[in-house]
């Protein structure tokens, strides 16, 4: 399969409504774990470098291994960058083969939103690449632990208006989902969603997903949730494998156990989401 698109990953989830995984990356073994996982259950996959993970996983040497995988999978694969807020880095990101580009300017006033998401979306549509941006406001950064609150939930008259005039191919909603781990169990506005999906044409996109129980996810799914994002679970589900680990294990097979604990963890996500045998 060849290297793909948001958009055209996105297209058929949206059209038989299920969900496609995006599952962030900050080094080798996680991208081969995901891609793995994703061709074990002959589904399409997102993989995604977060800004905020750059630290972890530099651009420079990371998206050579992404494109590379991507390119080489017999699924198709997205190749991402999630949560981008810089010019530079995501004009660095598209340069370097990236198919898909979020740009997060969801802190800034509606307006400045749309603005700036808009200068994105022209250059990235040249380039053939797709655009993902975020109305409202998800709590918390990506792998922090702040929850989501109300006065930041996507407003249900702005997301038609904001599709529309800046063009993007998949919009991130803010419905009660944070990143990172839960301090108390989320409470999700499923009608809120309902009637977004029922006035935005492009797919809906769904930030925050780990921790969220597995109705949780079906009930997204179910009500317009296209694209779904996960990280924590995938870093929970390495730092178990370490904990478990049996006293002597040298470090090349720890490295194999924490990969196949995420493995493991993305092919659990993708048959909760639908994803299994849709590539």
């Amino acid at each position: 399969m060849a290297i793909v698109t948001l958009a055209d990953i996105l297209k058929d989830a949206k059209e038989n409504k299920y969900g496609v995984g995006m599952f962030n990356t900050v080094n080798l073994e996680m991208a081969r774990a995901v891609i793995g996982a994703a061709e074990e259950e002959n589904s399409p996959v997102i993989i995604a470098l977060a800004e905020v993970h750059i630290p972890y996983g530099d651009l420079n040497t990371l998206a050579p291994i992404m494109v590379k995988f991507a390119k080489e999978a017999k699924v198709p694969v997205a190749v991402h960058l999630d949560h981008g807020m810089s010019f530079e880095l995501i004009l660095k990101a598209m340069q370097s083969g990236f198919t898909s580009i979020m740009y997060d300017g969801s802190t800034l006033s509606y307006e400045e939103n749309i603005e700036k998401t808009r200068e994105i979306v022209k250059i990235a549509h040249t380039l053939g690449i797709s655009v993902e941006a975020e109305l409202g406001h998800v709590g918390g950064a990506e792998g922090g632990n702040e929850d989501g609150h109300e006065t930041y939930y996507t407003k249900i008259e702005e997301a038609g208006e904001f599709v529309q005039r800046t063009g993007i191919d998949a919009l991130a909603v803010a419905i009660g989902t944070a990143h990172g781990e839960y301090k108390v169990k989320p409470k999700l506005d499923i009608n809120r969603l309902r009637d977004i999906h029922n006035v935005v044409s492009a797919p809906l996109v769904l930030h925050g997903g780990s921790g969220l129980s597995d109705d949780d996810f079906r009930n997204c799914i179910e009500n317009g949730i296209s694209k779904v994002n996960v990280f924590t679970d995938m870093s929970i589900a390495a730092l178990n494998a370490i904990a478990d680990r049996p006293k002597k294990t040298s470090y090349p097979d720890l490295i194999n156990l924490t990969m196949e604990a995420i493995k493991a963890e993305v092919a659990s996500k993708i048959r909760l989401f639908g994803g299994s045998n849709r590539a």
